[in-house]
């Protein structure tokens, strides 16, 4: 690093850092971060800008189209060719947060990948960041594990485990504890920085590369902006250009219209895209949220087999495998109940339907959330799926149009999908308040996307006073009196005498707020990153 850089600019931390790690954040480390910084921050703000541009002119009535200016990056055939080794077969992901137990487990599940997450099931405390780039370390060192005192139970590493990849949070998130000159961090690049640079030489020696799934991309720029990252990157610490493999989530509706150009910005780079089904909701409702006309029903109505997310699946595999990059499908968030085996079949014979959807439509590999679901993914595509992936499959019978990937899915809006997203969006916001952002609920494990739905829907419901499945309309009076029902029954189910224990004071606060807002909120996760 250049000795200018060193002097001439001051990092420092929050006032309420108490633990440096110094093991983590040596020297070498922080330098690579301002480095990041200095070169990459400005852009990334004026990306963040641009987003904001666009918002304003579907506001006006715009909706999103194919560019014109790239239609030859769409019709030419073009491929990717450099998919690594132990990439090749990803026919079931699990994914979850960096904490130290969740890791092992994931690894040691029987997937053939593990997304480690510091994004939407990763509540953003500087323990939970710091700690899990830690914990990432020692899991690509084979020297991870857990004691759990209270199961009196040791964890460890099996000899086999999962391809590890790494999700960094979004580019519209801070790392607001560390600061270069006054200003705060990017979470992308804070996480993307601290794990190439401490994990590139273990994972390179064992024939590996440190892998990644980027979050909510917009648009291709923002593909370009990650690309250059990369590169750099690998240049600053001295190693061949396309080392760093990405797998783009295609999660924002915008995003499924430059497929073709997102592959191609990130064309040394890039080795799938994937469908994330709960934020691709979420940014439909959310780009659309002032047009009454797009008002979507009930979340459990909104399935991969509307037409809009099937056609926006659809695209995903034509694209990818027209460029030679894999298709992945989207997340099977079912935990196995237990003590209820009609209601746990139930739950999975769901999760079989999915995947075997999935993988007759073409994609190379799916996601679950839970452990106890791989097995059941495996066999699915394991009886579909005979080589390790489907890149031969091209669907080109397949003709997606701009008002496919737009149409109003319909459905009904009813009290009890009300009532559902205001009792999951305040029982996450809770439990994501105290450090928790992977959280069990209903026997589904919700991360921040399925609580951007619940607020997104019922502050759009309410904006236009949606009308119900029994004629009624959603009036601040209807929605005022079933939140204060909810917040009754949750502090029936806590106990009044433990809610000071809690966050849901400040999380119904919140929700509440977020709610009424005139302005939307872009994420809820701004606003809640505060009180943590």
């Amino acid at each position: 690093m250049e000795e200018a850089l060193i002097t001439s600019t001051k990092l420092q931390f929050a006032k309420e850092v108490e633990n440096y790690y110094p093991e983590l954040l040596t020297d070498g480390a922080l330098e690579f971060l301002i480095a990041l910084h200095q070169k990459f921050n400005r852009s990334r703000l004026q990306l963040l800008d641009e987003r904001a541009r666009r918002q304003v002119r579907f506001d006006l009535g715009e909706f999103p189209d194919f560019p014109a200016e790239t239609e030859q990056t769409r019709t030419a055939n073009w491929r990717i060719k450099n998919i690594p080794e132990d990439l090749q077969d990803r026919r079931v992901e699990i994914t979850g947060p960096v904490e130290r137990k969740m890791v092992i487990n994931a690894l040691n599940s029987g997937a053939k990948t593990f997304m480690a997450d510091f994004e939407d099931s990763n509540a953003p405390t500087w323990y939970n960041c710091m700690q899990g780039q830690q914990n990432l370390i020692d899991a690509n060192n084979r020297t991870i594990t857990y004691y759990d005192s209270k199961k009196g139970k040791q964890y460890a590493l099996k000899d086999e485990v999962a391809v590890l990849l790494v999700r960094p949070r979004g580019l519209h998130l801070n790392e607001r504890h560390i600061l270069i000159n006054g200003e705060e961090t990017s979470g992308s690049l804070v996480d993307f920085g601290l794990y190439v640079y401490h994990n590139s030489g273990t994972l390179r020696r064992r024939g590996s590369a440190p892998y990644f799934y980027l979050p909510k991309l917009e648009h291709y720029l923002e593909a370009r902006w990650w690309n250059d990252v990369f590169t750099f990157a690998e240049e600053y610490i001295g190693i061949p250009v396309g080392t760093y493999k990405a797998t783009v989530l295609i999660e924002t509706i915008t995003a499924s219209f430059q497929l073709d150009e997102i592959i191609y910005e990130l064309k040394n780079h890039i080795v799938g895209l994937n469908c994330g089904r709960w934020d691709y909701i979420f940014s439909y409702i959310k780009k659309f949220r002032n047009h009454p006309d797009y008002l979507m029903p009930d979340r459990d109505q909104v399935t991969m087999t509307v037409p809009f997310m099937d056609a926006y699946s659809r695209l995903v595999i034509q694209r990818c495998h027209k460029r030679g990059i894999h298709a992945m499908g989207g997340m099977a968030a079912q935990i196995p109940i237990n003590n209820d085996p009609v209601a746990n079949e139930k739950a999975l014979e769901k999760v079989r339907a999915d995947k075997e959807r999935e993988v007759k439509n073409g994609h190379d590999g799916t996601w679950v959330a839970h452990p106890g679901l791989v097995s059941i993914a495996m066999e699915v595509f394991n009886a579909h799926m005979p080589d390790a992936n489907q890149l031969g499959k091209l669907r080109e019978e397949d003709h997606i149009s701009a008002t496919d990937l737009l149409a109003i899915p319909k459905g009904t809006i009813t009290e009890k999908g009300i009532r559902k997203n205001i009792s999951v969006g305040i029982f996450y916001l809770e439990s994501w308040l105290r450090g928790n952002g992977c959280v069990a609920i209903n026997n589904l494990m919700e991360d921040a996307a399925t609580a951007e739905i619940s607020r997104t829907q019922v502050w759009q419901w309410l904006k236009f006073n949606a009308r119900l499945d029994d004629g009624r309309k959603l009036t601040q009076e209807l929605y005022k009196s079933i939140l204060a029902e909810e917040v009754i029954k949750i502090r029936h189910v806590v106990g009044e005498g433990n809610m000071h224990n809690t966050k849901f004071e400040e999380a119904i606060a919140l929700f509440d707020k977020l709610v009424q807002a005139n302005e939307f909120e872009e994420f809820l996760t701004l606003k809640a990153y505060k009180e943590i």
